[in-house]
C-alpha cells in the first residue's frame, strides 16, 4: 500500500505547465502554419548568398525589365538586378527592423508599465501622461516625426518605430502588474521584506510574460510593415539597398509594363506579416487562460 501510494503521489512529468504549453502547441494550427513560413522566409534571408548566385545592387542593363523565367525566378528590374535576390536579401533588413524595434518598444514599454502599475502615485501619473500624449498621434505619423528629427536612414526607423510602439507594451504591462501586485505572492514577497526591485523582476514580470509574448510576436509584424511603409516614403533604407518598401516604391512606375517588380516584394511582406500574425495568434491561444477550453 505505501509503494502505490507512494508512486500515485509523483508527479507526472506530462503535467509540467511547460509541458502542457508545449502539447497544446503542437495542437495549435496556427502556429504549426506560421511557424513553417516563417522559417522558409527566415533561412532564405540568412542562407541568401549561397541561395541566389546574383548580386542584390550589381546594374546588369543587358538584363534589365526581363520577366520572369528559369534564370530570373522573379525577373529583373529596371537596372537589370535579380528580384528574386533582392528579395531574400531584403527579407534580413525587414527581420532585423522588426526584431530591434519591437525589442526596444519591449524593453522600454515594460519597464514604464511595471514601474507605473507597482508604484502607483505620481511615477503613474507621469508615465501615463506621457503615453497619452504619444497615443494622440498615429503610430506611423509619430515615427514619421521623430525620422523627420533624426534623419533618414534605417537605424532612424527602428529607433522611430520602436518608439512609435512603446505606448502599446506601457499600457498592457501596467494593466497587467496591477492585477499581479494584489497577489498572494506578492503580499508574502513585502511580508518577508524583499526589495521593489525584486518583487517587480522575480515575482511580477514572471506571470505577466503572456500577454507580453503575443504582443511582442503580433508587433514584429506591425513593425515590418512601418518600416517598408517608411522606406518607400524614402526615409527608411535608401537605394541601392535591397528591401521591401525600396523595391516597392522603385517599381510603382512599372506597373503596367513589369508588375513582377512590385509583386514580389508585396508578397513577401505579406507572407511575413501573415506568419508572424498566425504565430501570434496561435500563442494567444496557447497562453491566455481565458480561451481555453
Amino acid at each position: 500500500m505505501t509503494e502505490t501510494a507512494t508512486v500515485q503521489l509523483r508527479p507526472s512529468r506530462a503535467s509540467t505547465p511547460l509541458r502542457r504549453v508545449i502539447k497544446r502547441m503542437r495542437r495549435t494550427v496556427n502556429i504549426w502554419f506560421g511557424s513553417v513560413i516563417l522559417v522558409v522566409v527566415v533561412v532564405l534571408a540568412v542562407f541568401a548568398p549561397i541561395v541566389s548566385r546574383y548580386n542584390p545592387i550589381l546594374v546588369t542593363p543587358a538584363d534589365r525589365m526581363k520577366p520572369p523565367d528559369a534564370q530570373h525566378l522573379f525577373g529583373t528590374d529596371d537596372f537589370g538586378r535579380d528580384v528574386f535576390t533582392r528579395v531574400i536579401y531584403g527579407g534580413r533588413l525587414s527581420i532585423e527592423v522588426g526584431l530591434i524595434s519591437i525589442a526596444v518598444a519591449s524593453i522600454t514599454g515594460t519597464l514604464l508599465g511595471i514601474i507605473a502599475g507597482y508604484y502607483g502615485g505620481l511615477a503613474d501619473v507621469l508615465i501615463m501622461r506621457l503615453i497619452d500624449l504619444m497615443l494622440a498621434f498615429p503610430s506611423i505619423l509619430l515615427a514619421l516625426a521623430i525620422v523627420a528629427i533624426l534623419g533618414r536612414s534605417l537605424p532612424n526607423v527602428m529607433l522611430a518605430v520602436g518608439i512609435a510602439t512603446i505606448p502599446v507594451y506601457t499600457r498592457i504591462v501596467r494593466g497587467s502588474t496591477l492585477s499581479a501586485k494584489q497577489m498572494d505572492y506578492v503580499l508574502s514577497a513585502h511580508a518577508i521584506g524583499c526589495s521593489s526591485g525584486r518583487i517587480m523582476l522575480r515575482h511580477i514580470l514572471p506571470n505577466i510574460l503572456a500577454p507580453i509574448i503575443v504582443i511582442t510576436t503580433n508587433g514584429i509584424a506591425g513593425a515590418i510593415v512601418a518600416g517598408a511603409a517608411l522606406s518607400f516614403l524614402g526615409l527608411g533604407a535608401q537605394p541601392p539597398t535591397p528591401e521591401w518598401g525600396i523595391m516597392l516604391s522603385d517599381g510603382r512606375q512599372f506597373l503596367r509594363s513589369a508588375s513582377w517588380i512590385t509583386t514580389f516584394p508585396g508578397l513577401a511582406i505579406m507572407l511575413t506579416v501573415l506568419a508572424i500574425n498566425l504565430l501570434g495568434d496561435g500563442l494567444r491561444d496557447v497562453l491566455d487562460p481565458r480561451l481555453r477550453i
